[in-house]
């Protein structure tokens, strides 16, 4: 067995009755050997599996796995820390709860539903995560209106299913940040960043910093906090600049060496001067399907192009993708391909991904989506 969390449509001999999406299902082979039980959906993946042990999936079924998750957070040392109240819980198929993403901000857990069959149980697993953690976590925030099928019509809508505390500060490593869960991107804050913030910390140090796609500005803080002269802040959402500024002040109160732009990053990298010899370009998706994956990865060359042209001998770039679809291959060849084009001098000093609290299941390979490049240019 291989043990892949999907089954396709394809590989489906028959279906003995006519089950509900979201509903739960036992898979079995042609002579009736038991395989998985999981949750039916609509579509090329039939069924996203729960287990692969013949167990019912009740109440003491999702405390177990959710408090697996949380021992594991414990035990990498993201959870459990008076300096760090920030991570992500539950990260999908790396957590073989496949359709489900929990993030924690402080005593608030975020969950997003990607499927019919989690979003059924919401409320089964919002009590299993007070339980799983503790205590740790008091309140639960569903948020998943704009994360499950649009075909399913299922009515979802954003709000507390437990507690609901007004306190959206969380601590990241020792500094602070406002998490919009309520109408931020994603969960209200990319924690995938984590570990390549305190990377930046340490190359930030006397250098002129530029955050593109600054959003809540993770990467400007450690920048602030690892000794920059300066940090600038680009985003074309003026609310994302607002909330910047409102992380800057939260640490770093009446400091003038941040400042933050709402302009679209194209023309910011072309009309700005060669000012800066610590560039962030982290971007949202270029592509969300295989079929943008052609421009996505123009994009990719353009933008990482504009960013070899501009930044002093002696810079850094840390550049990200965060497109599944985009292999580590593709975006190399993307950002290669842009090095050439500069006539720049690069070489490599780290490669980059998604940290320890967004596992991926080894035989879930697809799980691997957040990739990156720190690169040195002459």
């Amino acid at each position: 067995m291989r043990f892949h969390p999907w089954v396709f449509s394809g590989a489906v001999h028959h279906i003995d009755g006519q089950p509900e999406e979201g509903e739960f299902v036992r898979v079995l082979t042609a002579d009736g050997c038991f395989i998985a039980v999981g949750h039916w959906q609509i579509g090329s993946i039939a069924v996203r599996v729960l287990s692969f042990e013949d167990t019912a999936v009740d109440a003491d079924y999702w405390e177990r796995r959710l408090r697996r998750a949380y021992e594991m957070r414990v035990a990498i040392g993201v959870a459990a820390r008076s300096d760090n109240d920030t991570y992500r819980l539950v990260h999908g198929e790396g957590d073989n709860l496949p359709g489900l993403v929990v993030d924690v901000y402080g005593k608030t857990a975020v969950m997003q539903a990607h499927s019919v069959g989690m979003h059924h149980c919401r409320e089964d697993i919002a009590e299993a995560l007070v339980r799983a953690t503790d205590g740790a976590v008091e309140n639960v925030y569903y948020k998943s209106e704009t994360t499950l099928p649009y075909k399913a019509d299922l009515g979802a809508e954003n709000g507390f299913l437990r507690g609901g505390s007004p306190d959206n500060v969380a601590l990241e490593n020792g500094l602070k940040f406002h998490i919009d869960w309520m109408k931020g991107q994603k969960t209200g804050f990319f924690v995938d960043q984590r570990d390549n913030r305190s990377l930046l910390e340490h190359y930030s140090g006397g250098r002129n910093v530029l955050n593109m796609f600054c959003y809540t500005g993770g990467f400007s803080v450690y920048a602030m906090r690892g000794g920059a002269r300066l940090v600038h802040s680009v985003d074309s959402s003026a609310k994302a600049v607002d909330l910047v500024n409102q992380n800057i002040a939260l640490n770093f109160p009446g400091d003038p060496r941040h400042q933050a732009f709402a302009e679209d990053a194209f023309k910011y990298l072309d009309t700005m001067g060669r000012d800066y010899d610590l560039i962030i370009l982290d971007p949202p998706a270029f592509a969300k399907h295989k079929d943008a994956l052609r421009h996505a990865l123009k994009g990719y060359t353009k933008l990482n192009a504009k960013a070899f042209e501009k930044i002093k001998p002696g810079g850094i770039l840390f550049t990200f993708s965060c497109s599944q679809v985009v292999t580590k291959d593709n975006f190399r060849t993307a950002v290669f391909t842009a090095a050439a084009m500069s006539g720049r001098s690069v070489r490599i000093l780290h490669q980059l991904h998604q940290p320890a609290d967004h596992p991926i299941n080894i035989y879930h390979p697809e799980g691997e989506y957040l990739k990156g490049l720190v690169l040195y240019v002459e």
